[in-house]
């Protein structure tokens, strides 16, 4: 079982900047919140330390319950890709979550993309289409389709690096195209043969 935070532990994820996760604290401090999973050291100088998502949900834990144990860090981030019968997670903690993947996403663009550039997808995006797509969408602040409330829904298909993207109308479905074209994904708009509903491919960009 994952011990809890230490009160040292606590009062350095307390502190932690509310959005980005930024933390204070010695260097003893910073380096035990990294080996238990709760904060990453940014590879460029400065080398400052950030919350990860896990370290976002401990703090919630701290703010709410400071005497209560803190959960397990063994959760790990994924976008909300559409479709699902349970209400999508919402609120304060998920927007952190959403902000912290989506900056980290634009950090390995630019380490990984040979010109560094942060306007198109990198590496991973291409293995991970309907999660990268998904984390676009969402980071936008556009809404999953989840218990019965209307939103996208980002799917696979046999096309090599494209994914489908469905949206409740036409208005819904062009601010998704919008949203990724932004992000650095090239989009068309196409009619489902049987059902007639009208829905996105989209692609990442490679120039």
């Amino acid at each position: 079982m994952t011990r809890p935070p230490t009160a040292a532990q606590r009062r350095v994820i307390e502190a932690a900047d509310p959005v980005t996760g930024r933390l204070r604290g010695t260097e003893a401090q910073l380096a035990q919140l990294v080996r238990r999973g709760l904060a990453f050291r940014h590879p460029r100088p400065p080398h400052d330390h950030f919350l990860t998502p896990t370290g976002h949900r401990v703090r919630e834990t701290v703010e709410e319950a400071p005497a209560q144990p803190a959960a397990p860090a063994t959760e790990v981030f994924a976008a909300h890709i559409g479709g699902t019968e349970e209400p999508a997670a919402t609120g304060p903690a998920r927007v952190r979550e959403v902000h912290s993947a989506w900056q980290g996403l634009l950090e390995l663009r630019r380490m990984t993309n040979p010109d560094g550039a942060t306007d198109r997808p990198c590496g991973w995006e291409r293995g991970h289409l309907v999660q990268a797509a998904a984390l676009a969408l969402e980071a936008a602040g556009h809404p999953p389709e989840a218990g019965g409330v209307p939103g996208y829904r980002v799917r696979a298909t046999p096309q090599p690096e494209a994914v489908a993207v469905h949206a409740q109308d036409a208005g819904a479905l062009r601010a998704c195209a919008i949203t990724l074209e932004s992000a650095g994904w090239q989009t068309g708009e196409y009619t489902e043969p049987r059902t007639r509903a009208r829905y996105l491919l989209a692609s990442p960009r490679r120039v």
